[in-house]
């Protein structure tokens, strides 16, 4: 990929990333955007469009947490988008 098509793919992330923040509210600081996400809740992407499984200690703990089951699956849109999209 060339330099200008990486920029603009950065761009595209970056405009998208602040459209989902600039809709919802984050109890933790958007944390996760404010460490260049370095700091992210573990999850796992099992291909279902509007969650992602949550692998925290604690999830529970957490807002945007849900349990089914056994398990605990995050819908922070801005987890979901940086894990389908950012692969992290």
């Amino acid at each position: 990929m060339d330099q200008a098509k990486k920029k603009e793919k950065v761009q595209k992330h970056k405009e998208q990333i602040e459209k989902i923040m600039s809709e919802m509210k984050c109890s933790k600081n958007f944390r996760c955007y404010e460490s260049g996400f370095k700091i992210l809740g573990k999850a796992e992407d099992i291909h279902i469009e509007s969650f992602v499984k949550c692998l925290e200690a604690k999830a529970w703990e957490c807002e945007f947490a849900f349990a089914f089951g056994s398990e605990y699956f995050c819908k922070c849109p801005l987890r979901i988008y940086i894990l389908k999209n950012l692969g992290k």
